[in-house]
């Protein structure tokens, strides 16, 4: 029987069954039929605005008795709730995800008591425009030329790994109301420059580099100087499309300095709370740009979580907005359960936070990078006061991390 064609009492019985049984599962068999037409069949009465006249289920949630000296009972209090519904009958988390927030309570016995869902449809929507306009934009983009590996001896056991910490490429920060260093994009740029630049030379000649962006690379998403998802208005310079202009040209300048130093270069661009949908321009706009570089490598995934395997080290890439340090041990061993297997020197890298930290949980360490940029007015303001540091860490495929180097702006003054 097609939903169109239920008659009034069969809706009307598949909503008293799913409050009598409490579970699609036990009501579909209780019926006779699967659970995916029993479900339909709620779905079509729900739609019609049918409700259940079964009365709702008390359970006895817990109890509280007072007793006096003696220990005798005095009273006695019953704690009782509607009773829960299966984890499988409730809303679950979509992909793509339309519903952005999902919260649940559950009882003691593990069923749902409780749920509140947070749906944007819009948010969704957004996403795949940026996607298709990014495609068609970056099928127009000039291909680079492939670069000449290096010559000369160079290391097919050690790996490069270039984190670039929250660089907020198109800030503005003023000196006199921030009490810090000045900001804007041809400072941003030049001081990537140089930072990469010096990181690369006094790393040793590896066969294999990683550049990972670790999100907010761009201060802002669009024409708007806001954050997307909070509004907060942001100091900035220049317009969105110099901003982009800028940042694509700082990223080919690391990689092509990378190229006269490693045999292959592979790019990972994480998106960050600053520039979600330009996260997702931008890798696109990466792939296109190195389609006929056979040296480079550039994660297209789009995904908030990116991993890469060298050896017996397994990396993780996240910008830190998403999921709390002591999560992500847990992500990686859920996301890569061979390659944790295959791995015994495993490390996150994030951003977001401006500061270093380094802790150690079982079987994975989460380190979250420096920023080259100095405070904007909102940090300052908040009493934010990080080091400038850029690093770059060389890992051995059997041994783990062996060199670690660290720059900061004041050296590039200090050689000007």
């Amino acid at each position: 029987m097609s939903n169109a064609a239920l008659t009034d009492a069969a809706c009307q019985e598949a909503v008293d069954l799913l409050a009598t049984h409490n579970s699609i599962t036990n009501a579909a068999h209780a019926l006779g039929i699967s659970r995916s037409t029993f479900g339909s069949r709620v779905h079509e009465a729900r739609r019609r605005g049918f409700k259940s006249t079964i009365p709702p289920r008390l359970v006895v949630r817990g109890q509280s008795i007072l007793r006096n000296e003696a220990g005798e009972e005095v009273a006695r209090w019953d704690k009782t709730g509607l009773e829960g519904r299966e984890a499988a009958d409730v809303a679950q988390l979509p992909d793509p995800k339309k519903i952005v927030k999902l919260s649940t309570l559950y009882d003691q016995s593990g069923k749902v008591t409780q749920q509140w869902v947070s749906e944007k449809p819009e948010d969704a929507l957004r996403e795949a425009l940026w996607l298709e306009c990014a495609a068609k934009i970056a099928a127009d983009v000039k291909r680079a030329a492939p670069v000449k590996a290096p010559k000369g001896k160079s290391h097919a056991d050690l790996l490069a790994v270039y984190p670039v910490g929250d660089h907020h490429t198109g800030m503005m920060a003023w000196p006199a109301e921030t009490g810090g260093e000045a900001y804007d994009l041809k400072i941003a740029e030049q001081i990537l420059r140089d930072a990469a630049l010096r990181l690369i030379g006094v790393c040793p000649p590896c066969d294999q580099a990683l550049i990972a962006f670790l999100g907010d690379f761009l201060h802002y998403d669009s024409y708007d100087t806001v954050t997307p998802a909070h509004k907060n208005l942001l100091d900035a310079d220049g317009r969105y499309p110099k901003m982009i202009e800028v940042g694509v040209r700082m990223i080919r300048h690391t990689v092509a300095a990378a190229l006269e130093r490693h045999k292959h270069v592979t790019l990972i661009f994480e998106p960050g709370n600053h520039d979600p949908s330009s996260a997702a321009f931008m890798t696109i706009l990466l792939a296109c740009l190195y389609e006929n570089e056979p040296r480079v490598t550039v994660d297209k995934a789009p995904r908030h979580y990116h991993y890469y395997e060298f050896g017996k080290v397994l990396l993780g890439t996240h910008h830190g907005d998403k999921a709390k340090p002591a999560m992500l041990p847990g992500i990686m061993a859920h996301d890569m359960p061979e390659a944790w297997g295959r791995t015994s020197h495993r490390l996150w890298m994030t951003g977001h936070v401006h500061h270093e930290s380094r802790k150690e949980y079982a079987g994975c360490k989460v380190e979250t990078f420096g920023v080259l940029a100095p405070a904007d007015a909102y940090s300052a303001h908040a009493g934010y006061r990080s080091e400038q540091s850029m690093k770059a860490i060389v890992f051995h495929r059997e041994h783990g991390e062996v060199e670690r180097h660290t720059v900061n702006p004041s050296m590039f003054e200090v050689a000007a």
